[in-house]
């Protein structure tokens, strides 16, 4: 089997993200099948040849759409900012390239929608196209493993998940005016940034969610633009929303970019009739766990650490408790991706995957200028 070629377009920090991956994949997975990083798409010709060079791409361009057109590159890693999601992707599929494009999937449901109208035209069961989001919290071998026990019945009957990701890159009121306060750039505010991912985990974990009750609040107004006059903050700073699974489950997710003291605060709760767990993202190689069918004065959380039986993680270590970090959970994503393309393996979170994510953050947007409850189904 041939290489499966990389063209990414982005080489910020999620774009590094995707190039230490693809790196590292060979020498951690192994394997018949690798991956090649054929070229490096950015702005303009300069920050693409100084990107390639230091992120190990053979080739560097400023015209992204060149990537569509050569036949060594198999793959359209997208890591730009949201409002680029839509064409880039689209254009990837009518070209007939695999799809790997960062979160949230587009700028709202309704761009959302074209990009599977233009994956739909393009299904050839004769050469289908693998189509992933980066969606990177979701390959933790500790959360493998709570999906696991979940499946499993361990937890009994899930009764209620709570679910937050919080952090506070944007608390100080001084961070100037950016792309993500834009929604012409983002859409949403942290709803897409960091909101997408605590929806995906409880979505992956519990299922679809059939309806909320949300709210939203933007902190700061205003914040000074690249020449220090003030402008105005268009998109929420922080919300929250009271949920209703489809199973029936109750819920509650929260996220914020402005909340002081938390750096990666992804985590949550899940409650069962048989047992309860916790996680933090911040202490992502562990999940405490408490088990209703302990001794009277036995009972107690205890803390479980990711080892060789969670999946995964034996390809990096052969020692239980030797801990993973953000870059590697990426790498297993990278591996994810090449299975779904090499074995027709699914993927942790595709286009239908991420739509579901954008009609959950719409309907949150919405209710929270309704002031009430809606059901998801509506969008």
């Amino acid at each position: 089997m041939r290489d499966i070629g990389i063209g990414l377009i982005g080489s910020g920090y999620i774009g590094k993200t995707h190039a230490i991956a693809y790196n590292a994949h060979g020498s951690v997975f192994g394997g018949k099948a690798k991956l090649a990083c054929r070229t490096l798409a950015e702005i303009d010709e300069t920050r693409a040849e100084e990107a390639a060079n230091a992120l190990g791409f053979e080739n560097s361009t400023s015209d992204w759409r060149s990537l569509l057109a050569d036949d060594a590159i198999d793959v359209i890693a997208i890591a730009t900012p949201n409002a680029l999601h839509k064409d880039m992707t689209i254009a990837a599929i009518e070209a007939g390239k695999h799809v790997y494009v960062e979160k949230p999937l587009a700028l709202d449901t309704a761009e959302a929608n074209q990009i599977i109208a233009a994956l739909e035209a393009r299904t050839d069961p004769e050469q289908p196209l693998v189509h992933m989001l980066g969606y990177n919290y979701l390959c933790n071998p500790i959360i493998s493993t709570i999906k696991a026990m979940i499946d499993a019945g361990e937890l009994g009957e899930i009764i209620h998940f709570r679910g937050r990701h919080n952090e506070d890159y944007m608390a100080n009121p001084d961070v100037p005016f950016n792309w993500r306060c834009s929604k012409a750039s983002a859409g949403t505010g942290t709803l897409g940034d960091m909101g997408s991912h605590i929806i995906s985990m409880a979505m992956h974990l519990v299922g679809p969610i059939a309806s909320l009750c949300g709210d939203t609040d933007i902190v700061v107004p205003k914040r000074p633009d690249e020449t220090g006059a003030p402008r105005a903050v268009e998109n929420e700073d922080q919300a929250q929303a009271i949920v209703r699974f489809a199973s029936g489950t109750m819920g509650a997710l929260e996220t914020s970019r402005v909340a002081l003291g938390k750096k990666q605060g992804l985590a949550f709760e899940i409650v069962g009739t048989k047992a309860s767990l916790e996680f933090d993202q911040e202490r992502m190689n562990e999940v405490r766990l408490y088990e209703g069918s302990g001794a009277p004065g036995r009972s107690g959380f205890k803390t479980i650490l990711v080892d060789t039986s969670c999946p995964d993680f034996a390809a990096f270590c052969p020692a239980p408790g030797h801990g993973l970090g953000y870059n590697d959970l990426k790498i297993i994503e990278v591996d994810r991706l090449l299975k779904a393309i090499t074995e027709g393996a699914r993927v942790p979170v595709d286009l239908y995957a991420g739509r579901e994510i954008e009609r959950v953050i719409d309907t949150w947007v919405l209710s929270a200028q309704e002031r009430r409850w809606i059901d998801v189904g509506r969008l």
